[in-house]
């Protein structure tokens, strides 16, 4: 029978559930519809991607688009068109922004922001404080929320949970996976002393390896105490990693980009307060130990932490300068270059960037090449070697940290519920973002 699609990927190298192999994508009505030698269909558009990897669309999970309140680093139009550019279908955005997403009404206007402006689909996470601790059960079952958010040490934005009573109320608090933010804010405290004015270099002793590991040592034991799921957002050092293995029934781990790529000294020597994020970047011993995790399957995701910050904020004198990289644009190519070290395989890309991120937060027809889900795809050019530059970066501060850096694996194209959204560096359609489902709180109506 000849079927017809809406649109028809052909000649790719597909990244499926069951190998990566040939194969024809047809979409119709947003959806894939079939997968296999489709020569006979015909298409109202077809897409050529012949000697490209056709990849279930990016999941970005760690994101900061700053909107509301911090306009001059970055918004949701333009931090959504670097994520297309870069290959990224969908994002969570994290919520320490100004005023901070704390309540119903925050959601809301976020929502409202991202439609008809956004060019990825999205998510939103609620910021725990102590003041809206008992209302973490209902706010997390709001349409387009991706779950709760935990500082448990102080970063970017007023966020902060440093209180074990306070961490054990919000882990009460509501049944989904909460995800944190893990430094223990007493010790940062008493350490601050150990930021060295002017010297970056400094900033993982100020912040060290004991600040993350006693910090998810307490939060994987109240979590365990309350029987509530977590998720350990960038985690950084290679003693946190066996915590988190012998707790893999009730957490899992996000790993970033830029600890799995950069490494002190060096990073600061070359970057200054550019290199400067939290938690902070660490000798190679433990990006080797992320790598390892990553290797055993231990890590579940990768996220970028896209926090831009404008040059004024990055220039100062250390520590008076503001913690943050952008990422999001440039996840998928340092992650392919990894491949192409051979660091990991092409599947473990998929799993810890789509069906990783769809696993763990039960995102609802996301995250795999299979028929019935949403047609999302990141096309890529395995082959193709580039240069990362600042004058390609679409984020409103207009940089990133690894500017310079050749890598191997690029985007050509970023395809959203069958429509081409970005091909050869140009965002070709206009913004058709939509929040994103969840299958722990779909509607009746929408199940």
């Amino acid at each position: 029978m000849n079927q017809a699609f809406d649109l028809l990927i052909r000649g790719g190298i597909c990244v499926t559930p069951s190998g990566v192999a040939a194969a024809d994508v047809g979409i119709k009505e947003g959806r894939i519809a079939a997968i296999g030698a489709l020569s006979q269909a015909s298409a109202a558009e077809v897409f050529e991607a012949r000697g490209l990897h056709v990849l279930p669309g990016i999941i970005d999970t760690h994101v900061h688009f700053r909107e509301p309140g911090n306009l001059e680093k970055e918004d949701m139009e333009t931090g959504s068109r670097a994520a297309v550019l870069g290959g990224v279908t969908a994002v969570f955005d994290m919520p320490n922004t100004n005023p901070a997403t704390t309540t119903r009404l925050h959601v809301e206007d976020k929502l409202k922001r991202a439609a008809a402006r956004m060019y990825c689909d999205h998510a939103f996470y609620v910021g725990a404080s102590p003041e809206n601790i008992g209302a973490l059960s209902e706010l997390e079952r709001l349409p387009g929320v991706a779950g709760v958010k935990a500082f448990l040490g102080s970063s970017t934005g007023s966020l902060l949970l440093d209180k074990e009573e306070m961490i054990l109320a919000a882990l009460k608090s509501g049944r989904r996976r909460m995800a944190v933010h893990s430094e223990d804010e007493a010790r940062l405290r008493a350490r601050a002393k150990l930021a060295m004015p002017g010297d970056p270099r400094t900033h993982p002793v100020w912040r060290d390896v004991e600040t993350a590991r006693i910090s998810t040592e307490r939060v994987l034991r109240l979590a365990r105490l309350t029987g509530r799921n977590l998720h350990v957002l960038h985690v950084t050092t290679a003693e946190e990693l066996p915590l988190i293995a012998a707790a893999r029934d009730i957490a899992t781990v996000e790993a970033a980009v830029p600890h799995l790529t950069l490494a002190a000294p060096e990073c600061y020597e070359r970057l200054g307060t550019y290199a400067q994020i939290n938690p902070p970047i660490r000798d190679g011993r433990h990006r080797e130990a992320l790598w390892q995790g990553v290797a055993e399957g231990l890590i579940d995701v990768v996220g970028s932490d896209h926090a831009p910050h404008t040059r004024a904020d990055k220039s100062g004198i250390y520590p008076q300068t503001a913690s943050g990289l952008t990422g999001v644009q440039t996840l998928a190519t340092i992650m392919l270059d990894h491949v192409n070290a051979g660091r990991m395989s092409l599947e473990r890309f998929a799993d810890l960037t789509s069906a990783g991120p769809a696993r763990v937060f039960g995102i609802a027809a996301k995250g795999r090449i299979t028929k019935g889900y949403d047609a999302d795809f990141t096309i890529v050019d395995l082959g193709a070697k580039r240069r990362i530059e600042n004058r390609w970066i679409a984020s409103r501060c207009g940089w990133t940290p690894y500017d310079g850096m050749q890598t191997m694996g690029w985007p050509v194209a970023t395809i959203l519920r069958g429509r081409v959204v970005m091909r050869d560096d140009a965002v070709v359609d206009a913004p058709s973002g939509q929040a994103l489902r969840f299958l722990e709180t779909l509607a009746p109506s929408a199940a």
